[in-house]
């Protein structure tokens, strides 16, 4: 304990951050109706003797640059220790810059460090204390940031979180969205958004989602002036509740604050010490002519709504394509069709046919993701090459799809190369993802390599205007090959200034550096193309308007500028890095990490601690940012015992050693087929167990450490009458009783300490957990990694099946990469094989099968007749795996297992 407050353990969640704030709040005071009229009695906003005294958003931006601050009060009235939770929602795309808690006397700081440095103090220790801290993703924009601290009696705490990001502009605004959701009445409950845009705001709106309207124009205040704008949202207690007379509060939604500057000029220069920021957006130009094809994935996984959705907008886009508009369709299943193999124009007959293709196209089998692309790449290819009457045209690509590759060519490395040579730089790819089974950092991968970018489209009721809301942000290009020159001796650190188009409702944001003494030569030239002519334009400084600007703004503008441009060379390099491998690689990172440190920004490279707050085995709470790739996890029940590492390597052993560890071989999977590798004969043996739907099965069991595996069964219909109906694991169960671990895995859901209510992962959350000395690597999608320090490594693959399979549910697979270090005395089905044991195979002969081979075993002292077969190990490759030639021990591996086998039925997982 430091002071009068107690940190609660750690949690940590290398994901992505909501404005929630949860606490226990105090004795209201009289208040009135939203509408005036008699006091009404004292609202007890009280929980538990704890109140949330203030609740308090500012957020001031500057030429773009936003820079929030949420502060929070909490009083604890009671006569004993309460815990409260600090728990807000920010923009994805911001960084947290600091975080303070304030208790008593006592002042906690965040310190941001590189992230290799924070998470080695936690490495060291065997975590064991509860968990404070929280960062993961939450919705589809915001990124949730969380903490649980412990408050004394009679005393409060003050929290302070700052986030910074610059704002992008979409269709024709800027948007600043705050996340409301209190939970209960707050005595002083604040929003203040303060503007500053040195060309002028043209307008200013806000709105709140919670609120009906004739309300929220009586309580948002919001004015603007010239270059300065402000939108207040203060509700009393009253205005809070959700009726006269409830406790609850109706602030629950989204706060939007949406403006727009003057565009007067194409384009304007901010410089401010050393540091400039040039905004380009160019007004009244003509739009240009487009060819764009349209690269749709119609596999069977794309049943139901997602076609539906896809069809409905798809149809809508049709309707706002242009007459001078050129487009085709291309669809790819298991084959690769398109709607005409060329471009058309968009006339009203072509319109019609292309709305009857999409209407009636059905789904067929795999995905041809690479063949797709590649034909809808070739159509737009020839069109450039060979119709002169299109060469003036902006072309644009646009993919969507809701899985893996599949059929064809599945290598993502081999599909990135194949589609940039074809692209060359001559046009963008836009990637859509539909839902969450697409890997997004592979498609976002190809986009940042074709000048392109990537959305992921959310499964819900509006995915259609998902879908119709990106094509709006790019269906109106007026520009094409945008450069934006500078003077080559008076600048540096440039950001990107090269850009394939200018959309309308968009903006250009370049900055960078300014040479000492060269602020005199400064300007900026734009070169682009436009309808039928070049553009060109210059800007210059208006050093007598900046010297006003400085005297109105002073330090906010110069700091605001300089951030500025860290923030878009940090958003940018950490985009590059997702391109390369090894060292260039590693250089990228460095300067990122380099920028993330100087200008004290929470990035996927850093972390922050807080300074002088402890758990009880003396470990800081830790702040981490989201990966690119990473998704929501689905958090429930008391926060546990460990720490969360998302996308760490395990600290107990490389998975490239992993690899390599001679019991690669051994596992079970499919209906059920055992493995048995025996390294010293360099073979392996097979047998398979046929049991009901439900029976549970021990498959490995060290008596000494108590250490367990277990897994039940799930069934599969017959294939037909008198056949097999197939039997796959759909549960397991692996525990390690000495340190109170358990986790349960399932083809949904991977449930740490289930007994317990500890958290429940999915498979597609890309993690890492440790409990004490066991570390769980979750890797999305695909498998996860179970080492015991002092015990085995173990692996857990993750089947899926698609329509049409002859399966017809997802099922697990089961491999030992490691047992060396377990007990002599170890059992189970599979745990009974991991010591050394001997077996002779002779009299070799055709068996009952013709195609293979029979022969006689002895092992333990028993003689068997056994079929040479083959087998598959999904150990390295889940998606199709290895055969595998083994010698078949027939009726239930009779013979060769100790005992028989229902000696291994077990009555629960644990």
């Amino acid at each position: 304990m430091h002071g009068t407050m107690g940190l609660r353990g750690l949690l940590c969640v290398c994901l992505a951050s909501l404005l929630t704030l949860q606490a226990m709040p105090a004795q209201g005071s009289p208040t009135r109706s939203p509408k005036g009229g008699k006091k009404r009695p004292a609202l007890d906003t009280a929980v538990d003797g704890v109140v949330i005294q203030s609740l308090k958003v500012n957020c001031k931006v500057t030429s773009r640059f936003s820079h929030c601050v949420i502060t929070s009060q909490v009083v604890n009235n009671a006569d004993e220790a309460k815990e409260v939770a600090f728990d807000v929602e920010i923009p994805r795309t911001a960084f947290i810059s600091d975080f303070a808690i304030t208790a008593g006397e006592n002042a906690f700081l965040g310190d941001i460090k590189d992230k290799v440095t924070a998470w080695k103090q936690y490495r060291k220790a065997a975590i064991s204390g509860e968990n404070a801290g929280l960062v993961r993703a939450s919705g589809r924009t915001m990124e949730q940031f969380a903490i649980q601290v412990t408050i004394g009696p009679r005393s409060k705490a003050t929290f302070r979180l700052t986030y910074e990001e610059v704002l992008r502009r979409k269709l024709m605004q800027y948007d600043i969205v705050i996340k409301v959701k209190p939970k209960q009445l707050v005595q002083h409950f604040e929003i203040d958004v303060d503007i500053f845009e040195p060309r002028g705001i043209s307008k200013l709106d806000a709105q709140a989602s919670f609120l009906p309207k004739e309300l929220a124009a009586q309580l948002i205040k919001k004015s603007f002036s010239g270059k300065e704008g402000h939108v207040l949202f203060h509700p009393t207690v009253g205005q809070q509740q959700s009726c006269p007379t409830c406790s609850t509060t109706l602030l629950n939604g989204d706060f939007k604050v949406t403006y727009d500057v003057n565009r007067d000029r194409a384009c304007d220069l901010l410089v401010a010490d050393n540091h400039f920021a040039h905004f380009f957006a160019p007004q009244n130009l003509t739009k240009l002519n487009k060819n764009v094809v349209f690269v749709i994935d119609i596999s069977s996984s794309m049943e139901g709504q997602k076609v539906k959705q896809t069809k409905e907008a798809l149809l809508k886009i049709l309707g706002d394509l242009r007459p001078g508009d050129y487009f085709d369709l291309v669809l790819f299943g298991s084959a690769v069709q398109s709607w005409r193999g060329s471009l058309v124009q968009a006339s009203a007959a072509n319109l019609d046919a292309a709305r009857n293709f999409v209407q009636h196209f059905s789904l067929a089998g795999s995905t041809n993701l690479n063949g797709g692309l590649l034909q809808g790449i070739e159509i737009l290819n020839k069109a450039q090459g060979s119709l002169p009457e299109l060469s003036n045209h902006t072309s644009i690509l646009i993919m969507l799809t809701d899985g893996e590759p599949t059929e064809g060519v599945t290598d993502h490395t081999q599909i990135l190369k194949n589609v940039r040579d074809a692209i060359r730089g001559k046009f963008p790819l836009y990637n859509l993802g539909f839902g969450h089974d697409v890997d997004l950092k592979f498609l976002e991968v190809m986009s940042l390599e074709n000048n392109g970018r990537v959305q992921r489209i959310y499964e819900d009721h509006d995915a259609t205007q998902q879908l119709q809301g990106f094509y709006e942000q790019v269906a109106n290009p007026l520009l094409r090959d945008v450069e934006l020159l500078y003077p080559w001796d008076a600048v540096s650190a440039l950001t990107q200034h090269h850009h394939k188009q200018y959309y309308e409702g968009s903006e250009i944001i370049v900055a960078g550096r300014i040479a000492d003494h060269k602020l005199s030569s400064f300007k900026a030239d734009v070169q682009a193309y436009g309808e039928g002519q070049e553009f060109k334009t210059t800007c210059l400084v208006d050093e007598e308007e900046m010297k006003k600007l400085l005297r109105e703004r002073g330090h906010m503008l110069e700091n605001h500028v300089e951030r500025l441009w860290a923030y878009l060379t940090i958003q940018e390099l950490l985009a590059k890095r997702m391109k390369l491998e090894g060292a260039e690689k590693a250089n990228v990172s460095a300067k990122a990490l380099k920028m993330s440190l100087a200008y004290q920004f929470v990035t996927p490279l850093t972390s922050m601690t807080i300074r002088g707050m402890a758990d009880q085995d003396g470990l800081e709470p830790l702040i981490d940012k989201a990966l690119e790739d990473s998704l929501p996890l689905e958090m429930v029940g008391p926060r546990k015992t460990f720490v969360l590492l998302a996308s760490q390597p395990s600290p107990t052993r490389p998975s490239s050693e992993v690899q390599q560890l001679p019991n690669q071989v051994t596992g079970v999977d499919t209906d059920p087929h055992f493995l048995i590798h025996v390294p010293q004969k360099e073979d392996t043996l097979c047998f398979n167990i046929n049991e009901e739907p439900g029976v549970v099965l021990s498959l490995v069991q060290d008596p000494d450490t108590g250490f367990s595996v277990n897994g039940q069964l799930i069934g599969n219909e017959a294939s037909g009458p008198g056949k097999h109906a197939g039997t796959y694991f759909g549960r397991l169960g692996i525990a390690n009783p000495a340190t109170g671990f358990q986790l349960e895995v399932t083809p949904q859901n991977i449930t740490l300490n289930p007994g317990s209510g500890g958290p429940i992962f999915s498979w597609r959350d890309q993690a890492s957990l440790r409990q004490n000395e066991v570390v769980v690597t979750i890797n999305r999608k695909r498998n996860l990694v179970v080492s015991v320090e002092d015990g085995g490594t173990f692996e857990v693959v993750l089947h899926r099946v698609w329509k049409g399979s002859a399966i017809c549910q997802d099922f697990l697979g089961f491999y030992v990469l490691d047992s060396h270090r377990m007990s002599a005395r170890t059992h189970g089905l599979l745990g009974q094989f991991f010591h050394p044991f001997d077996y002779k195979v002779f009299d070799l002969h055709p068996g009952s099968d013709p195609t293979k081979t029979d022969a006689t075993m002895v092992v333990k002292k028993r003689w068997l007749t056994v079929t040479r077969g083959l087998q598959k190990d999904y150990s390295k490759d889940p998606r199709h795996g290895a055969e595998v030639t083994c010698w078949f021990i027939h009726n239930n591996g009779d013979g060769l297992i100790d005992g028989v086998h229902t000696d291994y039925i077990v009555p629960d997982i644990f």
